[in-house]
């Protein structure tokens, strides 16, 4: 009996160290976000005497109160950034599925070709000026929500290779007996190959969600109308203004105590870099746990008909 719990003590002791290692890890990624939380509900003058702390020194939402102080062009510029970034996310995963699709198959004739191309693509990029002309002089998409779409749905090299190397473990035969069931290509493609393929799609579906989300280097370049700014560009413009008026309070000595005063509860610069965090990165911690099951998924779960 004593032998059985010695060996029981044996096994038990390596699985606690194992979860204690993982406890430790997690609080290392729990630690900086509530570090981040903490600090955009703490006032801007605990900031600068106290530091930084995993919980408010001295609670404000003067930060938060800055960021939605247009409650209006903050729910626009989310609706504009979940829009294009799902509009660009679903386009792109239907055009990269199907750009992969044939190069998984071995009877493609100009696999070669492709695969070359892509292969280029990845290694050399355009720059931005060529890319700026043909979008605004050529395709005429500067200034409009579709310069946000466009550019997004075209089938990268990277994902490409993914969901091809994704549909090539789909088995043979499933291929086969669509194909003696009379079904062409694109039914084999849509009814057959998406459903098995929930883990790749779910994957860069989500990476590519996430990359039209923190999109700011489109609206920087091509958007000038204020009602198509997204989220990140604008938070970026509402920090900048803080920033400008901060620097008033500072450089210019001559103004009375009560100006200093209303430009410096005006203009909180610290807690507001917190709280913009917080505000961008809030909706995508959110949808993560319900995509993350499928990024375990690497097999392929079908039935091949005997």
């Amino acid at each position: 009996m004593s032998a059985i719990a010695v060996k029981k003590r044996k096994v038990r002791l390596p699985a606690v160290l194992l979860n204690t290692f993982f406890i430790l890890l997690s609080l290392c990624y729990i630690l900086p976000m509530l570090l981040v939380i903490a600090t955009s509900l703490t006032s801007e003058d605990a900031i600068l005497t106290a530091g930084f702390h995993i919980f408010p020194v001295e609670f404000s939402l003067e930060a938060y109160r800055t960021v939605f102080h247009n409650p209006s062009t903050i729910i626009r510029a989310y609706g504009v950034t979940f829009f294009t970034a799902t509009a660009s996310t679903a386009l792109g995963l239907v055009i990269t599925g199907l750009s992969a699709y044939p190069l998984s198959r071995s009877n493609f004739r100009f696999k070669k070709i492709f695969i070359t191309s892509y292969l280029l693509s990845m290694l050399f990029g355009g720059s931005m000026i060529p890319t700026y002309i043909i979008y605004s002089k050529y395709y005429h998409l500067n200034n409009t929500i579709w310069v946000y779409i466009v550019p997004a749905m075209c089938a990268s090299g990277y994902s490409v290779f993914m969901f091809r190397t994704f549909f090539r473990s789909i088995p043979e035969s499933l291929f086969e007996a669509a194909k003696l069931d009379g079904a062409k290509e694109l039914y084999i493609f849509f009814k057959i190959v998406i459903p098995l393929s929930t883990a790749i799609f779910a994957t860069v579906g989500f990476q590519g969600f996430v990359g039209g989300w923190n999109n700011y280097q489109t609206a920087l370049i091509y958007i000038r109308d204020s009602k198509l700014y997204t989220l990140q560009y604008l938070l970026n413009r509402i920090l900048n203004e803080n920033e400008f008026l901060k620097s008033l309070q500072t450089g210019q000595s001559d103004l009375s105590p009560i100006a200093q005063e209303d430009i410096k509860k005006a203009a909180p610069t610290e807690s507001l870099k917190f709280a913009m965090c917080v505000v961008a990165a809030g909706p995508m911690i959110c949808i993560f746990p319900f995509f993350q099951k499928y990024f375990s998924k690497g097999m392929v779960v079908g039935s091949v008909k005997g």
